[in-house]
């Protein structure tokens, strides 16, 4: 496995606990990509990921495996907000997917778009199920149900802080792969957002770990060796090169470049000359030719700690997401990280006896020329609160990828690259993959 992000290593556990001898290579001093830890003013934190989709089960299946189910938490029961394209904050409608309303003449619909938006946004429920649901991307399908300003006033922001892209970008299948199936059994789309949100498990869409997700990423390489496997970081591998199918390799097989559906022979070498020989799996994009990787997109995220009193009423509930032509912003989110996570407020509280003591978390598309001033004056603009010194910060830039690539020349991907964004579709695909290697014939990856 080149690459320890978190699909590597779901994909090395499935493959080690089979029976499979794995070895995972690194090039970073961590494992674990996008699910990191940091720790600012003495609180340990995610550094990227701080929770996951609950939808389909995906990733609770596999916290479950890993013995951490005890540890899952729901984030707090009250609204994230929305900063309007006229510099105004709401409160988001509390029934929608992605910022779809499921009850377009709702108060709180009408109180983000207006009443003359929400009455075409209405309108859905007229349309014959039939209209858009061949869209090719989620803004297609909501623009031509609802009209344009559901997309731009209540979905693109939503989409922005979850996938990093304008949902004109965003395949609908990524968005949610039961969407079109469930505008099609309800007849509009409203009401598809209604059966879907009744149809899920009792609780939030989304769900964190106590301690941090990160806690994930030591779990999976504790199991990992539990297994014999390897997670070996500070590994540069130089080349991955096909052999010959016919030829004999040390009981194993890589990809064969001639059949991008089928995993054949490769030989593969570090920088410090080792060489394996067997099944090889890429978790990172970086070996794959320049023409052949996928796009990606940066991301800054700016971690705030602080100590204010008027944070304490969560005055934008659990953060706020932010319109593209918002006003005196930067910021394209703003996570309330401790009014969000009970877990992290009690800890930030016994760091800090009686200091009133918070940590809100800002992405950026393109990193500030200078975070921490940028990132005091966004989370002051947008809690309403006016923020002095923080009492510590971290700047982490993380690359993301815009659209998943399942193969180039026979070399299978796992991760964001190979699976798409967010936790529940990378470790999906890392589980599909493990199905189709195990399926195959095949043993162990030796070094030669």
């Amino acid at each position: 496995m080149v690459g320890a992000g978190v699909g590597g290593l779901v994909l090395a556990w499935e493959l080690a606990r089979a029976g499979r001898r794995v070895v995972v290579l690194e090039s970073s001093e961590r494992a674990g990509g996008q699910l990191a830890r940091q720790t600012v003013a003495g609180l340990e934190l995610d550094a990227a990921a701080e929770s996951f989709a609950t939808r389909g089960g995906t990733v609770a299946a596999l916290v479950d495996d890993l013995g951490l189910t005890d540890d899952v938490i729901t984030p707090a029961d009250t609204p994230a907000w929305l900063r309007r394209a006229d510099g105004s904050s709401v409160p988001l409608p509390a029934t929608s997917i992605l910022g779809i309303p499921g009850v377009p003449m709702a108060t709180d619909v009408i109180g983000a778009i207006g009443g003359r938006a929400a009455f075409r946004a209405q309108l859905d429920s007229l349309l014959p199920a039939p209209v858009a649901a061949k869209s090719a991307t989620l803004g297609e399908l909501v623009r031509r149900r609802m009209g344009d300003a559901v997309v731009e006033g209540l979905v693109a922001p939503v989409v922005r802080g979850v996938h990093s892209m304008h949902p004109d970008e965003l395949p609908i299948a990524r968005a949610h792969p039961r969407l079109l199936a469930a505008l099609q059994h309800e007849g509009s789309l409203a009401r598809a957002v209604r059966s879907l949100r009744a149809s899920a498990p009792a609780g939030s869409q989304v769900a964190g770990l106590r301690g941090g997700v990160h806690r994930i990423v030591d779990a999976l390489v504790a199991e990992i060796e539990r297994f014999g496997g390897e997670v070996r970081t500070g590994v540069h591998v130089t080349s991955v090169e096909p052999l010959d199918p016919d030829a004999e390799s040390p009981g194993s097989a890589g990809f064969d470049a001639r059949n991008a559906t089928e995993v054949g022979n490769s030989r593969l070498t570090t920088e410090a000359g080792e060489r394996f020989e067997g099944r090889v799996v890429l978790a990172t994009p970086a070996l794959l030719p320049a023409e052949a990787r996928p796009d990606s997109r940066a991301i800054t995220l700016v971690t705030l700690v602080v100590d204010a009193p008027a944070l304490d009423a969560a005055p934008r509930g659990t953060g706020v997401l932010v319109a593209a032509e918002a006003p005196g912003v930067v910021a394209r989110a703003l996570t309330h990280a401790t009014a969000k996570w009970t877990w992290l407020a009690e800890a930030a509280a016994a760091s800090a006896p009686g200091r009133h003591r918070h940590v809100l978390r800002l992405s950026y598309d393109e990193r500030p020329a200078d975070p921490v001033a940028q990132a005091l004056a966004d989370a002051s603009a947008l809690t309403g609160v006016p923020l002095s010194e923080p009492v510590g910060i971290a700047v982490a830039t993380w690359n993301r990828a815009s659209r998943a690539v399942h193969a180039v020349d026979g070399m299978h991907l796992v991760g964001e690259a190979g699976s798409g964004t967010g936790l529940a579709a990378v470790v999906a695909g890392a589980r599909e993959q493990a199905g189709r290697l195990l399926g195959s014939s095949g043993g162990d990856s030796t070094p030669a």
